[in-house]
């Protein structure tokens, strides 16, 4: 069994994300192409943003700290610290509307 302690994380990757050039970090935390499902912590800096992309399977967005907001065409939804975001099984964007960490969680189709 491992233990990780996601504020760690997030502190972690925060500071990555302050020093880089794309305003961003992010590791794999669970997973990886060998299984179905995956766990990425990303950190963002307010206003970066991971452009629109498909979603490859059932996915959700655990904000840890600071404020998101999840966009899927016309539609959007704003998380903070401790809410839960279904990702739409459509293309999506992410943006940090201030300095972000959150836990990306996906199962992948097929």
């Amino acid at each position: 069994m491992q233990k990780l302690s996601l504020d760690a994380k997030a502190r972690e990757h925060l500071e990555r994300a302050a020093a880089s050039s794309t305003g961003r970090s992010a590791e794999t935390l669970y997973g990886g192409h060998e299984h179905a499902l995956r766990q990425t912590l990303i950190a963002l800096r307010t206003g970066t943003t991971l452009s629109e992309h498909e979603n490859p399977g059932e996915a959700t967005v655990l904000v840890l700290r600071g404020r998101v907001r999840l966009r899927s065409g016309a539609e959007s939804w704003e998380g903070m610290a401790g809410d839960l975001l279904l990702v739409p099984p459509a293309r999506h964007s992410l943006e940090a509307l201030e300095d972000a960490a959150t836990l990306l969680t996906v199962v992948k189709a097929g």
